[in-house]
């Protein structure tokens, strides 16, 4: 049985979430569907596991705040003819316990044991704290 795993991904020059969702509904931003994608130059070894029910968990200013669930993998050629992956998602972000993550290049492997709770249905739709915030009761473990 094909276990599941997500993938934990900076947002570089996204301040909020909601600052993300307004970059995903950006035409630049999805795919010839219509769905949010991200592209990445490595392809994830793991395809499997991450199609299996896995999410992207997006990095917001040094804290873990959000995810997608990830619906598949997309082959990209570059203008420079480089196959890239596009990690195509569901619309939407669901917010998370907010979670501290050092910043790191590309993307990283999170196992689903290790990942982040969703926030409840009423927290859902809670204004968000501030970043700043959210990181410094997530460092002391406030969540």
């Amino acid at each position: 049985m094909t276990k599941c795993v997500n993938i934990v991904k900076l947002s570089v020059g996204t301040d909020d979430v909601a600052g993300l969702a307004a970059w995903q509904d950006t035409r630049h931003a999805q795919s010839a569907d219509g769905y949010p994608r991200h592209i990445t130059r490595m392809w994830p070894k793991r395809e499997a596991e991450i199609l299996n029910g896995g999410s992207i968990y997006w990095v917001i200013k040094g804290v873990i705040q959000c995810r997608q669930p990830i619906i598949r993998l997309d082959e990209v050629i570059g203008e420079d003819g480089i196959r890239r992956c596009a990690i195509v998602s569901k619309p939407g972000l669901i917010r998370v316990a907010a979670t501290p993550r050092r910043a790191f290049q590309g993307w990283r492997y999170l196992p689903a044991d290790d990942a982040p709770e969703d926030l409840t249905a009423g927290q859902q739709d809670e204004e968000a704290l501030p970043p700043e915030l959210s990181r410094a009761l997530a460092d002391i473990g406030v969540r």
